[in-house]
């Protein structure tokens, strides 16, 4: 069952490019059911890559979204990163069963910050098994990381399997700049995507983090960015 269908929006050029690398997002704990139809609804009428919501929410989205190409993406051991690798693993696995079709996982923040990487590799790897063969995002919560700590996650997140590579949950330690998904694709190097979030709310902003190598936007201000006219 798809959404109630909204009046179909106009966009320029720019604003269909741009919808077309959003995750539409909506993680605030206070989310309604009526909110996240109203998402999926956004979604569908102006094209968005994605929906991204809270686990709570996986089945009602899935028939809202049924056979149409908006995507449904949740969220792993969110915002903190700090459960065990196996609660990790299992919530990963019930969401795929809950028809979550790409899932952003966040790094334990805690290791990374001491430099355990093998733990880190550890978590996500674990992510990526449970959810394979759908797209994990590693988020690294980059406020909480010095630019040593980024570049080393970005490479472990990597090497453990994650397909994508995430700022920020946008709770608590800032959110994406330019200069630090410039600093996240220097690591990785040009093919491993990049994922912005947190923060973005204007065109201009999410302009600015494609430039610097951004492939995805994670944004709750998504109909806004993609209206002609809206900088």
């Amino acid at each position: 069952m798809i959404a109630e269908a909204m009046e179909d929006p106009i966009l320029d050029e720019t604003g269909r490019k741009l919808a077309s690398m959003i995750d539409h997002t909506l993680l605030r704990p206070e989310a309604t059911s009526a909110m996240i139809a109203r998402l999926c609804q956004e979604a569908l009428a102006y094209g968005f890559y994605s929906v991204c919501i809270q686990p709570i929410w996986l089945a009602e989205a899935s028939h809202w979204l049924e056979d149409s190409g908006v995507r449904l993406c949740t969220v792993i051991d969110f915002p903190h990163g700090a459960s065990s690798l196996r609660l990790k693993a299992l919530a990963a696995e019930i969401a795929v069963e809950e028809r979550a079709q790409e899932l952003d996982m966040v790094i334990p923040l805690g290791p990374a910050k001491e430099g355990d990487w093998n733990r880190v590799e550890a978590h996500v790897a674990a992510v990526v098994r449970a959810a394979a063969p759908h797209p994990v995002k590693a988020i690294l919560e980059v406020g909480a990381l010095t630019e040593a700590e980024i570049r080393s996650a970005c490479l472990h997140a990597a090497r453990a399997g994650a397909t994508f590579l995430k700022t920020s949950t946008g709770f608590g330690f800032g959110g994406a700049t330019p200069e630090v998904v410039s600093l996240m694709r220097s690591a990785v190097g040009p093919d491993l995507p990049i994922k912005a979030s947190g923060g973005i709310r204007d065109r201009a902003a999410a302009e600015r983090l494609v430039a610097a190598g951004a492939t995805r936007l994670g944004t709750s201000s998504s109909v806004a960015i993609v209206q002609p006219g809206h900088r």
